[in-house]
């Protein structure tokens, strides 16, 4: 299967043509149409240049609009950060591609985004640049001209490109996105949708606090542009019922769901990672060994019988304790190692607790979420991929985490380090057993009936997208 085509904005030959020329000769006649009006020219020369202005403008109108057959057929994925840490966005392609879409994914290089989208056919991935404001004087010199240098950018790539029926944007980032998609969709007559992953605004204000005046204008350009998309997705129902109440949006709720590539790990398949990761880690090997003794080739987890071919926990394994990130700052993972010190004093204390090792990724026996929505309206999408995996998880507590965190069912809900650190010690001190605690919530996981992402999308997106077709 061929892999998907990545251009970059300066690679000009391979990308979508259209009216970019057309922009510029009505933008040159708008400015000369302006000098001559302040020069006080004759009406008579006034009027022609008003009449080319106003030809120009209708070409360059009837250029971007200019449909064919495969317009209905093609779709712009946008997101103002880096495509491959942009998993949701990411599944919206794949499940473009499934029905038939041809796809241009647009965001910044970095890093690699999933195998399956660079094998998809239909999903073609165009990267921007980054850019950077003019970094002299004040601070906000910097912002202000990386906010306008971005919107150019955007404008230029978004009106080059072959006519979208639709433009499907990640918001947060929002800002400048927001309002070049509006002008783009308005001139080219695309649909737009939002995809309220969170509210930009919220997300600034930990650093720069609630009242900042940039925060401030963060807002009112949320509230202001938000509301001129055609339609809107959100990831929770508390954000739905926001919008709706406090600005006047109504939001189609998409919860994040696990994909199909997500699923729990056989025996086989963790020794195998635990014996990639016992080369670089001693954590992972069995008494600072790293392979074989006779016929059992051992990790600090799992042992495979050579002769029997079979794998299996050991008895006296460590449990490990996984705790991903989205490197923001609505997760404290100060709470986690005063967590873990308390663990530490139960053990000094003689209660019968297995050894921890703590990981960020791997086949693991317990998932610790530190997210702390910065709305409170959105859900921590590594908790989703945990539970497609049939990891347990013990969260931090926000307004709306029960909409995916059953206490007590799927896992444990937590406020501070100290619960935290109790839960662990519940939890942890049978871990190995199946009847356990943690084995009734991997089973509960298990036999769980809740949606995969590919059914929860076709129900609550393709209808927005196919409702819109030419016959």
């Amino acid at each position: 299967m061929s892999r998907a085509t990545t251009t970059t904005m300066a690679d000009s030959s391979t990308s979508p043509n259209t009216s970019g020329g057309l922009f510029a000769v009505s933008l040159l006649v708008a400015v000369l149409a302006a000098v001559f009006y302040l020069s006080n020219v004759s009406a008579t020369s006034w009027s022609l240049v008003s009449l080319t202005v106003a030809v120009v403008v209708y070409r360059l109108l009837r250029e971007t609009r200019r449909r064919d057959g495969d317009t209905d057929r093609r779709v712009c994925v946008l997101v103002l950060g880096d495509v491959g840490r942009s998993p949701r966005m990411q599944y919206h392609c794949l499940s473009l591609g499934t029905h038939g879409y041809h796809v241009t994914f647009v965001g910044f290089a970095g890093t690699k985004p999933h195998q399956h989208i660079l094998q998809d056919e239909k999903i073609s991935i165009f990267h921007i640049k980054e850019v950077n404001g003019i970094r002299v004087g004040p601070r906000v010199v910097t912002y202000v001209t990386k906010v306008i240098l971005q919107s150019l950018q955007l404008f230029y790539v978004l009106m080059k490109m072959d006519l979208q029926s639709h433009i499907l944007m990640q918001n947060p980032p929002g800002l400048p996105s927001i309002a070049v998609v509006c002008l783009v969709c308005a001139v080219r007559g695309s649909r737009f949708i939002i995809d309220w992953h969170n509210y930009g605004y919220t997300i600034m204000a930990l650093s720069h606090g609630q009242k900042h005046p940039i925060v401030r204008l963060a807002k009112w350009y949320e509230h202001f542009f938000g509301p001129l998309a055609t339609h809107h997705l959100c990831v929770t129902n508390a954000m739905k019922d926001d919008l709706l109440k406090n600005w006047g949006i109504k939001a189609t709720t998409l919860y994040d769901k696990p994909p199909a590539i997500f699923k729990e790990a056989p025996v086989s398949l963790q020794h195998e990672l635990f014996m990639r990761l016992s080369n670089t880690y001693p954590q992972f090997q069995s008494d600072g060994v790293q392979c074989a003794e006779g016929e059992v080739e051992r990790t600090a987890f799992t042992a495979r019988d050579l002769a029997g071919d079979t794998v299996t926990l050991t008895l006296d394994r460590p449990a490990l304790l996984l705790s991903s990130t989205s490197w923001t700052e609505d997760e404290d993972f100060s709470v986690l190692l005063k967590a873990l010190e308390e663990y530490e004093g139960f053990i000094r204390k003689g209660t019968a607790l297995p050894s921890l090792v703590c990981v960020i990724t791997g086949a693991a026996d317990l998932g610790v979420c530190l997210h702390k929505s910065s709305s409170g309206l959105d859900l921590p999408m590594k908790v989703v991929d945990m539970f497609g995996c049939c990891l347990p998880v013990c969260a931090i507590h926000f307004n709306c985490l029960h909409e995916l965190v059953k206490h007590e069912e799927n896992g444990l809900i937590f406020k501070d380090s100290h619960e935290l650190s109790q839960q662990l010690k519940s939890l942890l001190s049978e871990f190995s057993s199946t009847e356990g605690r943690l084995g009734v919530f991997r089973r509960n996981l298990r036999t769980s009936t809740g949606q995969r992402w590919d059914d929860n999308w076709d129900k609550n997106v393709l209808p927005l997208i196919s409702t819109h077709q030419s016959s």
